[in-house]
């Protein structure tokens, strides 16, 4: 006989399977080697052998207590075993036909089982035999299973809880039941509450494949008992095996301890059946249906054209919030906008509306200034289209403009401030912060009058708190308007662009990209214009606070005075 090659690795494999576990099949085969009587001393002439293989000795009849042989099915057995199906072992076919020992709905169960299969003619297994998810033996091999490879291990309380992922969560789910619907939120947790709650919860199903190697005539001794095989599959489909199925590897030996020692080997094969042709395209049509619905879900969602724009043109997709207002005199503010499209290169869609008004907003104290938080969108779409391709001329952006109201109880309104914003050049999100002024006049009676009965100077033309676009002349002169300078109000904007140009390679795409560059320089303009705003306004929070320091402190050059 040749020497047997033994399979040594014993480690766990990691599968994953779309199919329901329950077309699990394994083959375990079960064979029973020599025993320690063939332990014997060698001839003289076999001295210079050191060691005798155990695998090199035929399977034979040893001698039994009491005279005669063991059978040969004693010796050697196979089964096919599927999923968490129950193979009784010899010692619970002894102990569930006391019905004195049953305590629990699962031992009655197994008790009629066991009745059954004594009445009709008894169990195919013999020594090969399983323990289920739903057995005692697994949930203590759980909780009992060691972390480490040291003598001494100490598991911590981690350790512990992990170790028995499955069998806690079965006994906490009868628990949730008693639990008060008004204490779903612990508002201040325990440390111990804490510790108990910080463990994965992983549903998991576990079986085991045992083997009875006791001697012959004397099956049902727990000492006797050996693991084969552990299974463990979760909810996402992966199973875990240990050890792994034999396939061309050795087999897996065993070797029993005591007085009679025996050496058993035993084979592990996935033998689930294959699918059948007919199966396979039932499933086949199953899934392209599954994915074809779900594509019409999505379809349905994001709509199934997608609209291009023209070659050349740009499109713009601003979907704006106005956000806020601080620091006006008066209370109810609503904002009044509307956003100005060049009149060269630029168009809208003859429904789209460019103008928007906010709802009346009560203020509230914030720090020192008072806020008054609209959160009112808006959206609006506008294209770009440019035919001069000279790289002198720098095309012009849309202009956000603002006027800000107040009600008074009387529903008469009043001016507080005009404001301008060139919008961002750039898409993403961006956050704006316009500054507002309004126009005043001088004396007294202006004031009254725009205290009691509202009205205040007002501008014909909004475009004029920038550059009006019916101006034609070289220079604006505003000399002789009076102005204020009043709060601010902040803007959110999202900004998308659309163009062709993005994704296109032909000279198209290097046309848009020349326009693109100079819309970039216009947002650094852009940006140094606000950095300048920033540092007027700086300025005169400065002047403000020198003026309302006592006198004494300040010298009549305008510093303090140490």
């Amino acid at each position: 006989m040749a020497e047997t090659v033994w399979s040594t690795d014993t480690g766990e494999a990691v599968y994953r399977s779309r199919d329901p576990v329950r077309n699990l099949r394994l083959r375990v085969h079960l064979q029973r080697i020599t025993s320690s009587n063939f332990l014997h001393y060698q001839p003289a002439a076999e001295l210079w052998k050191d060691l005798i293989d155990l695998a090199t000795f035929r399977p034979q009849p040893t001698a039994i207590f009491g005279g005669g042989h063991r059978p040969e099915e004693d010796e050697e057995e196979e089964i096919v075993i599927g999923w968490q199906e129950k193979l009784f072992s010899q010692f619970e076919v002894d102990l569930y036909q006391n019905e004195a020992a049953c305590q629990s709905p699962l031992d009655y169960q197994y008790r009629q089982e066991i009745l059954k299969l004594e009445n009709s003619g008894g169990k195919k297994n013999r020594r090969i035999f399983t323990y289920t998810d739903s057995d005692r033996y697994t949930n203590l091999e759980e909780h009992c299973q060691r972390m480490t490879t040291a003598a001494s291990e100490v598991p911590s309380f981690l350790v512990e809880r992990m170790a028995n992922v499955r069998r806690r969560r079965q006994d906490r789910r009868g628990m949730e039941g008693g639990i008060l619907k008004s204490r779903l939120v612990t508002w201040e947790p325990s440390e111990e509450f804490v510790r108990n709650n910080h463990v994965i919860n992983t549903p998991l199903q576990t079986m085991h494949i045992m083997a009875d190697l006791g001697p012959y005539k004397k099956l049902g001794y727990k000492k006797y008992e050996h693991v084969l095989c552990t299974l463990k599959v979760d909810s996402n489909g992966v199973i875990t095996v240990k050890p792994d199925f034999t396939g061309l590897k050795g087999p897996y030996r065993i070797e029993t301890e005591g007085e009679k020692q025996e050496l058993w080997k035993y084979t592990i094969d996935n033998v689930s059946p294959l699918a059948q042709p007919e199966e396979e395209e039932r499933e086949r049509r199953v899934f392209k249906d599954l994915y074809g619905r779900h594509k019409e879900y999505l379809s349905s969602l994001v709509g199934t054209d997608f609209e291009m724009t023209v070659p050349g043109a740009l499109r713009l997709f601003v979907n704006g919030e106005v956000v806020s207002a601080q620091g006006y005199e008066y209370d109810n503010l609503y904002v009044h906008f509307f956003v100005e499209l060049p009149t060269t290169h630029w168009s809208s869609p003859a429904f789209q509306q460019l103008s928007g008004v906010t709802q009346t907003c009560t203020t509230k104290s914030l720090g020192v200034d008072k806020v008054a938080h609209f959160s009112y969108p808006f959206t609006f779409e506008a294209f770009f289209l440019h035919e001069d391709e000279s790289s002198d001329a720098l095309p012009e952006w849309p202009v956000l403009y603002c006027e800000v109201l107040s009600l008074d109880f009387w529903q008469r309104y009043r001016v507080e401030g005009y404001g301008a914003v060139v919008l961002p050049a750039t898409p993403g999100s961006h956050t704006l912060t316009v500054s507002t002024w309004r126009p005043v006049e001088l004396g007294m009676v202006a004031e009254l009058r725009r205290f009691f009965i509202g009205g205040s100077l007002e501008l014909e033309d909004l475009s004029y708190v920038r550059i009006p676009g019916s101006f034609k002349g070289e220079r604006l002169s505003r000399f002789g308007l009076r102005t204020e300078t009043t709060g601010t109000v902040t803007f959110r904007l999202h900004c998308l662009q659309q163009s062709r140009a993005f994704m296109e390679s032909s000279s198209l795409r290097k046309r848009m990209r020349s326009v693109l560059d100079r819309l970039e320089g216009f947002s650094q303009q852009s940006s140094i214009h606000n950095v300048l705003e920033a540092f007027r306004r700086a300025r005169r929070r400065m002047q403000e606070a020198r003026e309302s320091l006592p006198q004494d402190l300040v010298s009549p050059s305008g510093t303090l005075v140490s």
